[in-house]
């Protein structure tokens, strides 16, 4: 367990009482209200400084509404030092008046659209998707790339079109751990980490492995390998609360990621587990 309170770059809030989640029917456990008081419950003893709301799927269009919620909660809870809010790129150009709309929130750092569960495998290699992601440099807005491990070719093609971007990809590409899949997903993701502008989450492991039997062996080369391609410079420690209660608990997973990193500095340590997510997502800045 890390001696120190941590950042955690990726946490979900929900407020089903007032938005939709669709895509919960499919996991009814998840449908519930989580706020950063619920978080601070699922993660004693570990000790959480602040933390990155990610967004969470919300029905469309009440991505607006649920910026706004995000918003209102960080004006009374500090812990709540960024928001990674949802915006559909696919609009192209046009989703700058959006976007505009995002940008009166002090906590924005970073969007999000999900590429994950496309139909379209070049979604994110769209001529206007592209247009839409390279809206966010002029504002230091980065951009989480949530992918499976099979849609990481046009991810790496999506990077290496948007340079002045800044990018970290979640739950390091989700492999395909529960089949026991380590290539192609291990040279792609080498791939993606020569590209300086991408960072890495090691977040989002376990659900990728059977909920109910995986070890913590079984997760450790994934991690480890993540870790080592992009460096202690470039990953950040993610919780993917509350989703990761599907196949653990979130002290759990922390001394899961603390074990892999056994034998790093205190230096790195740090890093990992706090002074990057600063970094990147600029959770310094003035809100």
């Amino acid at each position: 367990m890390p001696e120190f309170p941590i950042i955690d770059s990726h946490v979900h809030l929900l407020n089903p009482k007032n938005l939709d989640y669709s895509w919960t029917r499919n996991a009814p456990s998840l449908n519930r209200q989580a706020l950063p008081d619920d978080l601070m419950r699922a993660a004693d003893p570990v000790r959480i400084d602040r933390f990155v709301f990610v967004e969470v799927d919300v029905d469309f269009p009440q991505h607006l509404e649920e910026a706004a919620w995000i918003e209102g909660l960080a004006h009374s809870d500090r812990r709540l030092a960024g928001m990674v809010a949802a915006l559909p790129l696919e609009r192209g150009k046009a989703v700058e008046v959006e976007l505009d709309q995002l940008r009166r929130h002090k906590t924005l750092r970073a969007v999000r659209r999900l590429i994950q569960n496309q139909p379209d495998p070049e979604f994110c290699i769209r001529p206007d998707f592209i247009a839409g992601l390279k809206l966010l440099a002029p504002h230091d807005l980065a951009f989480d790339v949530c992918i499976l491990h099979h849609q990481m070719p046009n991810a790496i093609k999506m990077v290496r079109q948007c340079p002045e971007v800044r990018f970290v990809l979640d739950h390091i590409g989700k492999p395909a751990i529960k089949a026991g899949i380590f290539d192609p997903w291990r040279q792609h993701l080498t791939e993606l980490a020569a590209l300086p502008n991408v960072h890495c989450k090691i977040s989002g492991v376990a659900t990728e492995a059977d909920h109910r039997n995986w070890t913590r062996e079984q997760l450790r080369p994934y991690i480890a390998h993540a870790i080592e391609t992009f460096g202690f410079d470039r990953v950040m420690y993610g919780g993917d609360w509350h989703v990761l209660e599907l196949a653990g608990t979130y002290p759990q997973w922390v001394e899961i990621v603390d074990w892999v990193v056994e034998g790093a500095t205190a230096e790195e340590k740090r890093k990992l587990f706090r002074d990057n997510a600063v970094r990147f997502y600029r959770l310094d800045r003035p809100a």
